[in-house]
């Protein structure tokens, strides 16, 4: 029901990609992006896991490397953010609120928002705070869906309307992001 009164347009990511090591970052470097803003819970690391798994240290170490400076903002709580940054040199923030885009704002201190790339898993929180934001944001496939909380399986219901909402109202874009490679 909710997804009837919400704008469809607030939820059309910029880009679609399977997961995180898909995404196109030296395109994004291209366009002006040096801050990437990257949710935690299956956009880089399974509920399951901790820590950084091998392939994201590469994939952190890599964005460095280009010139990103990288912050993992995550609604879990304090001490899931300190388990996975423990021992990196990253900036993590915990209890996020998104879609609420205050905690992110807060991150902005030395960027415009027209440098800011948001990456995550979901419509409902992370692509929703980006276009409220008005900054940049790629959507990924969760890593696995059968660990994800109650709360966010519910998000996963209202995403799956609100797909559905962007095919008929958009399809051309939608055929465009591949969003019905999403699962």
């Amino acid at each position: 029901m909710i997804h009837l009164l919400l704008k469809t347009k607030q939820f059309i990511p910029d880009d679609f990609q399977p997961s995180v090591f898909d995404i196109d970052f030296q395109y994004w470097y291209d366009q002006g992006k040096r801050l990437i803003i990257s949710d935690l819970d299956n956009t880089l690391i399974s509920y399951e896991e901790e820590g950084p798994t091998q392939s994201v240290l590469g994939l952190f170490e890599h964005l460095e490397d280009m010139g990103f400076e990288v912050v993992i903002m995550s609604n879990n709580v304090p001490k899931r953010m300190e388990l996975f940054i423990s021992g990196l040199e990253i900036k993590g923030v915990a209890n996020a609120r998104k879609p609420l885009t205050r905690n992110i704002k807060k991150e902005l201190v030395n960027h415009e928002l027209d440098e800011v790339l948001l990456i995550g898993d979901q419509l409902m929180t992370d692509v929703w705070a980006a276009k409220r934001l008005g900054t940049s944001v790629v959507l990924v496939n969760p890593i696995k869906r059968k660990t994800e909380k109650w709360y966010t399986r519910l998000n996963r219901k209202i995403e799956v309307k609100m797909l559905q909402k962007i095919k008929r109202k958009f399809p051309k874009k939608y055929d465009e992001l591949n969003l019905n490679e999403r699962r």
